[in-house]
């Protein structure tokens, strides 16, 4: 399907783990006429959540896409997890999209994913509309939902509609720019929206908002600035204008509200969407590298521009083709075309071009710049790759996957088995770039690695249920690092001979450690000429190699810095592999010397329990060598936010549950690594 590209939106809808995302993206395929009937996530009948894993849960594990027409405009959406553990899906949505929902709970406002998921957007500058949701529930609060925002993210959010009504008596919606009430006919599934005036008795309050909606854009325009000093009426469209001038240049953040379960506010959310969200032809033109020069090279939005496209997720299905999530930037992808992979340096055939919604797939013969589409036939290519023309190759920018947090041994019940398990396994590999398999060398042992313990636990019912792989889980491990505490200079030396042939290399390293979470650092303090270039940088391949392996225990080596101090070489005699080798041995010694230590992930842990029960969650994260960082009361509610080694985290919901009869609820991310 070809839509102009100023009427194309690509949209997620993003936010903590049971805020309603899913909720609200049902609503919007069922106004849109995408879908016939509404799905709802507690029934198990979610269109977006489609995978079993999903439906027993009740929760969003991958994202998944789909495409809905709005008033003549095509928006292309992607529901992103709001659980921690599945940040991958988010970060990677976030890289190919141009703008977003944040969907917030109107009673508890901003929570720790809500955070985590602001922060990705923000990275990726990305324009963003907050849909304060569930207004019907007990305890739901607008204003206070709207403070959080303001005081959590630091964001500049303004209000454009009130609720009408609070809690049980949520009946609507109050426009601030329109100056309408927008009331909902519970009869027909909320389809139709009655327009009528702004009650008497809330006159006062959305004159109040709107004044300061202006205010605020005001700062900004000098147009408005002008009309709002000399008293001059500022139409509706004006309003709208410059508030959508704001939100592209992320200045400010419109907030609407509704309750998507009682089915309403999702129309006006679309309208907003249309109105401020930005058009791939708004936003900045896509810069990339061109793969051997390094120089930069930009593409346009624009269908005879040459291809320039990024795979952002790979999907493999059991018993069907492997799936190719990719956002198309610029040129034109067709069926049958030979697309270009600068990583891989080879060509690789399109065989289908398909339109997504959820796992229902379109075949659709080509695509254009700004759609969001599903590629079938790739073979090498992988989650962040560039597809684009050999002729102008480009190579955009990729993305960036966190690291696994935790680890359990996994071995087949058989050994038939063993050759399905590791199949299996490299499949999910390759679909999920946060979970990570390896052997280990001394026990044999298949170890998998991931983003926390609910990761783990899709990871492996997939295994068992989708590749039919018969195995055996071991319990959780930690995924530790090791990091050194002195500063130690070091010689290395590799003088050999085999076959005949002399190996020389010599350097002096200085070894330190570096900032807590900076990684690894390498720097050149050399008299002129004493290494050929070709030398330092084989030095600094070396000690990189042996990073991913440290001398305490064989976990990997961070937060270090290294400083190339002095070396020789030989004409005949040095090589790079002499230099790697020198360096690698030099390098090891020196964190032998330097006080090397573990380090564990330490995780961020915020808990909502009543307050009953405060003193034994309290006891509870002592014993688990938790720090309490804050406590804050909320209605009949404590707040509780600590750090707590995640090795003390193993089971924990199960053991909260027990000490609060099942009514204290928890959430956590990495905050940083520590010494153990």
């Amino acid at each position: 399907m070809k839509s102009s590209i100023d009427k194309i939106r690509n949209i997620g809808i993003m936010a903590h783990i049971d805020a309603g995302k899913t909720t609200v993206t049902e609503r919007i395929l069922y106004y849109t006429g995408r879908s016939h009937k509404m799905g709802e996530v507690d029934e198990g009948s979610a269109t977006m959540d489609w995978m079993p894993q999903e439906q027993e849960r009740g929760i969003t594990i991958t994202a998944a896409v789909t495409t809905c027409n709005w008033k003549d405009h095509q928006i292309n959406i992607i529901d992103t997890p709001g659980h921690v553990d599945f940040t991958i899906e988010v970060e990677r949505a976030l890289r190919v999209l141009d703008g977003a929902i944040a969907v917030f709970c109107g009673v508890e406002g901003v929570e720790p994913q809500s955070e985590k998921v602001w922060r990705q957007a923000n990275h990726y500058h990305l324009p963003r509309i907050a849909f304060v949701n569930k207004m019907d529930r007990v305890g739901a609060n607008f204003f206070r939902a709207v403070d959080s925002m303001k005081e959590k993210l630091n964001a500049r959010v303004v209000p454009i509609q009130l609720p009408w009504g609070r809690e049980s008596d949520f009946r609507g919606v109050l426009d601030l720019i329109e100056m309408k009430g927008f009331l909902w006919n519970d009869d027909d599934l909320g389809v139709h929206i009655t327009e009528v005036g702004i009650p008497e008795d809330k006159m006062e309050e959305v004159r109040k908002y709107r004044e300061s909606l202006i205010e605020t854009l005001a700062e900004t325009d000098d147009a408005l600035l002008d009309k709002y000093l000399n008293e001059v009426a500022i139409t509706p469209q004006e309003i709208k204008a410059s508030l959508q001038k704001e939100t592209l240049s992320g200045n400010l953040f419109p907030v609407l509200c509704g309750a998507a379960l009682k089915n309403k506010g999702i129309q006006p959310l679309l309208d907003a969407v249309i109105n401020y969200l930005p058009s791939p032809a708004q936003v900045p033109i896509t810069r990339g590298t061109h793969p051997f020069t390094k120089a930069e090279q930009v593409r346009k939005p624009d269908p005879k521009e040459p291809l320039s496209a990024l795979v952002f997720k790979v999907m493999s299905h059991y018993e069907g083709p492997t799936l190719f999530y990719t956002r198309i930037y610029s040129g034109v992808i067709s069926t049958g075309d030979m697309v270009y992979n600068p990583r891989l340096g080879k060509k690789e055939r399109v065989l289908k071009v398909l339109q997504l919604h959820a796992d229902k797939i379109t075949q659709i013969e080509e695509a254009y710049p700004g759609t969001i589409i599903g590629l079938v036939g790739l073979k090498s290519t992988t989650t962040g790759d560039t597809l684009c023309d050999e002729a102008h190759p480009i190579l955009l920018q990729p993305i960036e996957f966190p690291e696994p947090v935790i680890s359990v041994a996994i071995e087949p019940k058989t050994q038939a088995d063993q050759e399905t398990l590791e199949e299996a396994l490299r499949k999910l590999a390759n679909e999920d770039p946060t979970f990570r398999v390896k052997k280990n060398e001394e026990t044999g042992q298949t170890i998998i690695s991931g983003m926390g313990e609910l990761h783990l636990e899709i990871l492996v019912d997939r295994l068992l249920r989708e590749h039919k792989v018969k195995a055996r889980v071991g319990k959780p491990q930690v995924a530790f690092k090791e990091t050194i505490r002195k500063k130690v200079e070091v010689e290395g030396k590799f003088i050999k001979q085999t076959g005949g042939r002399d190996h020389y290399a010599y350097v002096e390293l200085c070894v330190e450690p570096n900032e807590r979470g900076k990684g690894f650092t390498f720097e050149t303090d050399l008299k002129e000429e004493a290494l050929l270039p070709v030398y330092i940088t084989a030095v600094e391949e070396g000690i990189r190699d042996t990073l991913g392996s440290g001398v305490l225990a064989g976990y990997p080596i961070v937060d270090v810095k290294v400083t190339l101090r002095g070396g020789s070489y030989h004409v005949e005699h040095s090589s790079e592999l002499a230099f790697k080798i020198a360096a690698a041995t030099a390098f090891n010694d020196a964190c032998r010397k330097a006080d090397p230590v573990l380090l564990e992930p330490i995780m961020k842990v915020e808990i909502h329990t009543p307050k009953a029960y405060t003193g034994e969650v309290l006891e509870d994260l002592s014993m688990r060598k938790g720090k309490i960082l804050g406590l804050e009361i909320r209605d009949d509610l404590e707040i509780i936010r600590a750090c707590v080694p995640l090795s003390q985290m193993f089971g924990y919901t199960t053991d909260l549950r027990s000490l609060t009869q099942g009514r204290a609820t928890f959430s956590m991310e990495l905050s940083h690594y520590d010494e153990v």
